[in-house]
């Protein structure tokens, strides 16, 4: 079987498994609140007390294109317009089927996010998710993602080794 086969079968499964936790699998809206181009525009002048007081909650949505998972944490960045954002999602501000929803995204699926604004301890804008949304998969990696899976996408999945 060819690694394109692969995934697309994992990921066909892995969309099987974000149904069964209650998410439509290809909702037809998600009412956003601000764009990642926009929040870039705003509030990347900001400082991390500015963005405390008083706080600036944000629901944005945009293709998942990196992904740092750290036990029961983890960064990702969204992207929107050619810009990018980061998110930081904690399980405890997700809960634990927000979590095992987020563990099961890929790069280059769709999802939406209702959270916070704030600075990481490096200074960069992020949004503090306490609600995640499931938009779309992205069953066929791009060319450029098929290029890059061998090396370092295989190792996101046992399956694909």
């Amino acid at each position: 079987m060819s690694l394109e086969k692969k995934i697309y079968e994992l990921r066909q499964q892995k969309l099987r498994d974000i149904e069964a936790l209650g998410q439509e699998s290809y909702p037809h809206k998600y009412a956003f609140t601000h764009t990642v181009p926009q929040i870039l525009s705003e509030y990347t002048q900001k400082t991390a007390e500015e963005l405390e007081n008083p706080r600036v909650s944000v629901k944005v949505a945009g293709r998942m294109i990196a992904v740092r998972l750290m036990g029961k944490a983890a960064f990702a960045h969204l992207q929107q317009g050619g810009k990018r954002l980061q998110i930081y999602v904690k399980k405890d501000a997700v809960g634990d089927k927000g979590f095992e929803l987020f563990k099961l995204l890929d790069l280059g699926d769709h999802i939406g996010v209702n959270g916070y604004l704030f600075r990481t301890k490096t200074g960069e804008l992020s949004v503090h998710v306490e609600e995640i949304t499931f938009l779309s998969k992205d069953l066929l990696p791009s060319a450029g993602k098929m290029a890059w899976a061998p090396g370092r996408g295989a190792a996101l999945s046992p399956a694909l080794r």
